[in-house]
């Protein structure tokens, strides 16, 4: 079993981020072709993807494992999903500070 830390600066090239997403890189293409992803760079041999394009692409990949989901479908369940999120933590926030 191997691990991955990462944290919000963390980027990783493609080949790295295919190898941690047990992707081809065909796949990885297809979701910044859907702009699923945003990868730094303008070239594929200079992308870089930083944990945030990691968490969106396991969450990708689960719905396609998990639900047979196509990646345009993937990539709009990714948007409602952090849209939730966001949504949930300014509730929380706003519950926090009120009296």
């Amino acid at each position: 079993m191997t691990g991955y830390l990462l944290n919000e600066k963390t980027s990783l090239t493609l080949e790295e981020f295919t190898r941690v997403c047990q992707a081809e890189t065909t796949w990885v293409v297809e979701l910044v072709d859907e702009a699923v992803l945003q990868p730094e760079g303008s070239e594929r041999e200079t992308w870089r993807f930083r944990s945030t394009s990691l968490r969106r692409a396991l969450t990708v990949r689960r719905l396609q494992r998990d639900l047979g989901v196509n990646i345009a479908g993937a990539a709009l369940a990714v948007e409602l999903i952090e849209e939730l999120e966001s949504l949930r933590a300014r509730i929380n926030a706003l519950e926090e500070n009120s009296p």
